[in-house]
């Protein structure tokens, strides 16, 4: 599946990249060995700990590498007035009184405290390619979501 990703997002995790290739692995390794010197290694909880925290360190940094390598870079066009990814979405539930605003991501950036959500999401993806006054509905578990796009940026 393609990722779509920001410029300043993508900088932003080939410094984590970096930094858990650099710092974080030589850290882990540092906690295994210092465990390995306590002795028995079945009863060791501190070299178990570091095992599972190498195993953390060494998956995030091939998801990384993934991402950096196959992810394309979008930069939004506020022309079109359609929803894109790096679109700035005001939308209003049905039947509420105010409205919410959204950026539409991609999943590496998607931060629903930091009003970002993933077009890979059910709102992102039914707000996808509509434009302002389009009404959007999606299936959720609390059952059928209905929103009208109040404005696109």
């Amino acid at each position: 599946m393609q990722e779509f990703i920001t410029k300043e997002k993508l900088e932003e995790l080939k410094i984590e990249l970096d930094g858990l290739k650099t710092l974080k692995r030589r850290e882990v390794a540092e906690k295994l060995e210092a465990a390995r010197a306590l002795g028995d290694l079945s009863e060791n909880a501190e070299y178990h700990q570091a095992r599972d925290e190498q195993a953390e360190v060494e998956d995030r940094i091939k998801h990384l590498e993934q991402v950096v390598k196959t992810a394309k870079v979008v930069t939004h066009t506020k022309k079109t007035g359609i929803v894109t990814i790096g679109s700035v979405v005001e939308i209003k539930k049905k039947g509420a009184r105010t409205t919410v605003t959204y950026t539409v991501v991609g999943s590496e950036e998607s931060n629903i405290h930091e009003g970002k959500i993933s077009f890979h999401a059910p709102l992102g993806e039914a707000l996808l390619e509509k434009e302002k006054g389009s009404t959007v509905s999606f299936e959720s578990p609390n059952g059928i979501q209905e929103y009208t796009i109040v404005e696109v940026r």
